[in-house]
């Protein structure tokens, strides 16, 4: 395992461990709210701190991007960029339904490098390295078969914090859900992206993500063999937060049932 991934996997199971014992004595949690519908416990505090100073520890000169501290360190002097989302989910964890994860990703002149997607409810650690292919505990994994969109079981995310694309997206899940063999929505897009990398889907879209919630996925994705792109199937995802992804047969099919329900606002973006 490369060096700066196996950190990586340190300060993911160490902010897992700090998210597992906080599973345990839900009631006690201090939560407070962002935004509408975007909640934020100490717990996501204290699993980004854990993380942060693994990371600070063997790194200082790196940039950090975290969900809930925000930028630091100085990009320009730095080629890399440590990219975190704590806990991806909160609102799962907060309600004891056991499906969130940590994110975390390493960019190298803003191309991802190294990526781990941490499940501490199963215990399901998904890594990935640029070139060197990606795994779920020392598992390869390789993106699914399936060529026909009616055997498909597609994973998305509802608009829940901006609801300005609702119209829109909701079109396009009109017109998926008969279309294919399932629709799925868990509630936290870094494990989505590490299942659709499993093959446990076939496709995922959701509009309005953050870095944090897509850079390791990504990279989990396309080194399994899979396919990213925004709902054009161009590379901006990381800027606009519209993502599509699948395995090679379905990402086409998927974007061509998206695809007329780009709204001008949309492809602005």
């Amino acid at each position: 395992m490369h060096p700066m991934l196996t950190t990586a996997v340190k300060a993911a199971r160490r902010a897992g461990g700090i998210i597992n014992r906080a599973a345990q004595n839900l009631d006690l949690l201090h939560v407070s709210r962002k935004a509408h519908n975007d909640f934020v416990s100490e717990v996501d505090g204290a699993a980004e701190d854990a993380i942060i100073k693994v990371l600070r520890d063997v790194y200082p000169d790196h940039s950090i991007l975290a969900e809930e501290s925000g930028a630091q360190g100085d990009p320009e002097k730095s080629e890399y960029q440590w990219i975190i989302d704590p806990l991806d989910g909160t609102t799962n964890f907060l309600h004891g339904f056991p499906h969130y994860s940590v994110s975390i990703a390493l960019m190298h002149k803003n191309i991802p490098a190294q990526a781990v997607v941490y499940n501490p409810a199963a215990n399901e650690l998904f890594t990935a390295s640029r070139g060197r292919g990606a795994y779920m505990n020392d598992h390869r994994l390789r993106v699914s078969k399936r060529t026909q969109l009616a055997d498909c079981l597609i994973g998305t995310g509802f608009p829940f914090r901006e609801f300005s694309h609702a119209e829109a997206y909701l079109a396009m899940f009109k017109d998926i859900m008969p279309r294919v063999a399932g629709i799925r929505r868990p509630g936290s897009a870094a494990l989505d992206l590490a299942y659709l990398a499993a093959g446990r889907y076939d496709g995922f879209w959701e509009l309005g993500l953050s870095p944090w919630d897509i850079a390791a996925g990504c990279l989990l994705i396309t080194e399994a063999g899979g396919l990213v792109g925004d709902l054009e199937g161009n590379a901006t995802y990381m800027h606009s937060g519209n993502l599509l992804g699948g395995n090679p047969k379905i990402f086409g099919q998927l974007l061509q049932v998206i695809a007329p329900h780009l709204t001008i606002e949309l492809k602005a973006n």
